[in-house]
């Protein structure tokens, strides 16, 4: 498939694509794509024969936002009715997760938020549990921790009955 770099008001977006970015996340893009706009053209939008976009509605509608007036697209003209609505739905199912271990050790933190990437941030760093004498009732709670380690020594503080540990972002969900 070649690559086409044309009038941006030739590609139409597409009303039946599910996928939305709102707000803070959609002006993210509109800077990324301000401050990089070569990522475009490595990563173009593909529309179908008729130039409605089958991959990409969001980079579209935030090159507009951002005032390109041309955008580089791939043509998807072998595809059937059922495979253009499966690539809209396959195109934007994200099958990965980050390593949040690798991205806090060797990424700078700051440049992956100038990217774009929500990266957590606590609002305040707790030392200290402070030992509760009597619980009466459940409690659940969540709490995110930066690293393996930070996760394991908060466990080996607290003393509960059911532990829910999810590795992926160190997310601990607990009941006392």
């Amino acid at each position: 498939m070649e690559t086409e770099h044309v009038a941006i008001g030739k590609v139409k977006p597409n009303e039946d694509n599910p996928r939305i970015i709102k707000d803070e996340k959609f002006q993210k893009l509109v800077k990324s794509i301000k401050e990089f706009p070569k990522m475009l053209e490595l990563r173009p939008i593909v529309v179908n024969k008729n130039m409605i976009v089958l991959g990409g509605n969001m980079r579209l509608k935030a090159c507009m936002e951002a005032g390109l007036k041309k955008v580089y697209i791939v043509k998807a003209e072998n595809l059937s009715t059922e495979e253009q609505k499966r690539f809209i739905i396959a195109d934007n199912v994200g099958f990965g997760e980050w390593d949040w271990e690798m991205l806090g050790n060797t990424w700078d933190e700051e440049q992956l938020k100038e990217w774009g990437m929500d990266v957590w941030q606590p609002d305040e760093v707790i030392d200290d549990i402070e030992e509760v004498d009597e619980i009466s009732e459940s409690v659940n709670f969540s709490i995110r921790c930066e690293n393996l380690e930070q996760l394991e020594a908060l466990q080996s503080k607290l003393n509960v009955s059911a532990m829910k540990i999810s590795y992926k972002d160190f997310l601990v969900k607990a009941a006392l």
